[in-house]
């Protein structure tokens, strides 16, 4: 069904909210998730970054919200405490619109704040609870707060919840919570460990699954031959011939991302750095140097990149490709946000052409370039490459065929048979393009 914000028979108050959002026409997530989460059924969500899944939720289970009763009805966990406050910042943004910020109460449990004064705020229930798994299941052991009484229950980036090891406690949650809760899970992908423990909570849920149009399709996909270069030189040649508004470089790892990040320095460029390893504190710091412009380029592994909303990003640079193509489809994801353009620049090795092909075949357009001297130039496709490779070997091996052996072994033999294997190979090549 072809869905207005009018069809969902939102209350007054949210269309009034969906107004000043300056929302038209919902996302093709939006369409198929809010009619699932107003008739209270469970959900499993997948579907790229930037396809407006976090109003899809909150929409829908703020509108449910009875102001009579003073206590937790919605749980919106997060894996990271950037992505718990950034949630947290579209509850207070929805909350402010509908003029009910003292009546829809929202509250934010993450780690780095202070413990005691977070117990001392929860003396009154708020009717939201946004937050990491770990700080929400602290405060229900000190019997601060209960979230039996939800009725919804999120689980955001179901995936990287998984991946760092996050899942357990949520599970400790959802064993608190009431066997009837609403459950909505969100992720990019659904590994089978986690299908396992959807499985467990979930009794036929909605599953929806946007996988039209996986490309944004305002986007270039460029590919660069790593050959006999490092990635900190090609990046740096780059850097002269794009502009971006804000350029992701991905690695695989944070070593990778240390050592790239220090290359990329010495050269002269001024980079963020943003990975697992590094301490809140610190994490915070990059953010909040990110969000004041201060880095044009940030280097990044794919597990912090996941755990943060950056906006803005115009470029995205693979310096290694990932392993999955679902990795692929999420890195360059955080660019061609919202029907805005965008660049996503890979620098590949052989190692990497299995996954370029699975690419490809899914319909992926890849343009095959290089830079050099501050310019784009065209270069050839890696299985035109491959094929020539291929092509040259098959050749060799016939003319070694052709080769007379030498009945008696004598001084400079090998050199004089190498010799007649390449006039072989030149007559074949020519008796080749003949047919041609």
């Amino acid at each position: 069904m072809n869905y207005t914000f009018q069809d969902f028979s939102f209350a007054p108050v949210m269309e009034q909210v969906i107004k000043q959002l300056d929302f038209h026409e919902p996302t093709a997530i939006q369409k198929q998730v809010i009619p699932a989460v107003l008739e209270g059924k469970s959900v499993v969500g997948q579907s790229k970054t930037g396809s407006g899944k976090t109003h899809a939720f909150l929409l829908p289970l703020l509108n449910a919200i009875d102001e009579n009763k003073q206590q937790v009805q919605v749980v919106i966990t997060a894996p990271t405490r950037e992505l718990a406050t950034q949630l947290y910042n579209e509850v207070k943004q929805i909350t402010r619109y509908a003029d009910k910020n003292e009546i829809w109460t929202a509250k934010l449990l993450v780690g780095g704040t202070d413990k005691q004064k977070m117990m001392e705020k929860l003396k009154q229930p708020p009717k939201i609870v946004v937050g990491t798994p770990g700080r929400i299941l602290d405060m229900i052991k000190e019997n601060a707060i209960s979230i039996y009484t939800a009725n919804s229950f999120v689980i955001d980036e179901a995936d990287l919840m998984l991946d760092l090891g996050f899942i357990q406690e949520v599970d400790q949650l959802l064993v608190r919570s009431h066997p009837k809760v609403q459950i909505l899970v969100f992720s990019a992908t659904i590994p089978q460990p986690l299908y396992y423990f959807l499985k467990k909570y979930l009794q036929q849920p909605v599953h929806v699954k946007i996988s039209d149009d996986i490309y944004p399709e305002k986007m270039e996909h460029r590919l660069i031959y790593l050959k006999h270069r490092n990635e900190a030189s090609i990046i740096a040649e780059i850097s002269k011939v794009i502009q971006p508004y804000l350029a992701i470089i991905f690695t695989n790892g944070k070593e990778k991302a240390n050592e790239l990040a220090a290359s990329l320095q010495e050269k002269g460029m001024e980079v963020g750095l943003i990975h697992g390893g590094l301490s809140p504190r610190e994490r915070k710091r990059v953010l909040k140097e990110i969000q004041n412009l201060r880095y044009q380029y940030i280097v990044a592994t794919d597990l912090a990149a996941r755990g943060i909303d950056i906006k803005g990003v115009s470029h995205v640079i693979n310096a290694q490709l990932p392993k999955e193509e679902d990795f692929y489809i999420h890195r360059v994801g955080r660019t061609a946000r919202a029907g805005m353009e965008g660049t996503a620049i890979s620098i590949y090795q052989s190692d990497d052409l299995s996954l370029i092909e699975k690419l490809e075949e899914k319909g992926l357009a890849f343009m095959y370039v290089d830079v050099r001297n501050g310019e784009w130039q065209d270069a050839k496709p890696w299985n035109q490459r491959v094929l020539r490779t291929k092509q040259g070997t098959d050749m060799d091996k016939e003319a070694w065929k052709r080769v007379k052996k030498a009945q008696k072994v004598k001084p400079g033999y090998k050199k004089k048979m190498k010799r007649e294997k390449e006039i072989i190979k030149k007559r074949l090549s020519k008796t080749k393009h003949k047919k041609k």
